[in-house]
């Protein structure tokens, strides 16, 4: 991954995102977006998770025959609003090529928010902490690795969300991409 600009302090809310891509070259498109949002104003990226290989999760349910993803979480620290985030994260996903045109379907990026320090919301946009993060492994699992202890509002620490969620996640190894 890239170094990434170092900056003084502990200002901001610590949020937790998580990335996936299951088309193109995955682990480049992830390691090209973590570093945009490094970029982004008011905002520090403060750890990055291993990578994990999953199968694709779509509406019918764990598809073996739909393109593999890649996932990871980061930490980051930030300024900006919940609402800021999420729009500066949607031109990242676009700038990769990401398309909003079937629910679940294959992609060249995803990013959520998870969560955005202790906030709970919901509204026509945004949902915090991200729905369905305390049932799924590809999330559990990297952000398990970067912080521990951590807890999602409202469903309880990761360690024992990750002890029973469903979804299988295989450490990622690069020569292993052959996109």
């Amino acid at each position: 991954m890239a170094l990434f600009r170092q900056r003084r302090g502990d200002r901001g809310t610590r949020v937790v995102l998580a990335f996936g891509s299951s088309l193109g070259d995955r682990e480049g498109t992830i390691g090209q977006a973590i570093a945009d949002v490094d970029m982004l104003r008011e905002t520090r990226v403060e750890a990055i998770s291993p990578t994990y290989e999953t199968v694709a999760i779509t509406d019918e349910g764990a598809d073996p025959d739909a393109p593999a993803y890649l996932n990871c979480v980061i930490a980051i620290r930030t300024d900006l609003s919940p609402h800021a985030l999420l729009d500066a994260i949607h031109t990242i996903e676009r700038g990769h090529g990401r398309v909003r045109d079937e629910h679940w379907g294959p992609r060249t990026l995803d990013i959520d928010i998870i969560t955005f320090g202790g906030l709970e919301l919901d509204d026509e946009t945004l949902t915090i902490p991200h729905p369905r993060a305390w049932q799924r492994a590809f999330v559990l699992q990297p952000w398990l690795d970067i912080e521990p202890r951590a807890v999602i509002p409202g469903y309880g620490r990761i360690d024992e969300l990750r002890a029973v969620a469903f979804d299988e996640v295989t450490p990622y190894e690069p020569d292993q991409d052959a996109s």
